[in-house]
């Protein structure tokens, strides 16, 4: 199951707050260890309106986005 959570700044350092409907499903508690995989989310706002009047195929519109992701 993925969730999405905003990461805040908490003192000196930064944290995230799950949703308690997502902690009690995983049966996770207070001070619990977990491992966490993290994948960012993309911004593809920049490309929005960018392909207007250009033709490309599948493939080089692919090729231009992972560039972003490197």
């Amino acid at each position: 199951m993925a969730i999405e959570v905003t990461v805040k700044k908490w003192g000196n350092s930064k944290g995230a707050i799950f949703p308690k409907e997502f902690l009690e499903e995983k049966g996770i508690r207070e001070n619990d260890k977990v491992l966490i995989e993290v994948v960012k989310k993309a911004d593809f706002s920049r490309l929005f309106g960018s392909l207007k009047g250009t033709r490309m195929t599948g493939q080089q519109f692919k090729d231009m986005v992972r560039k972003g992701w490197d």
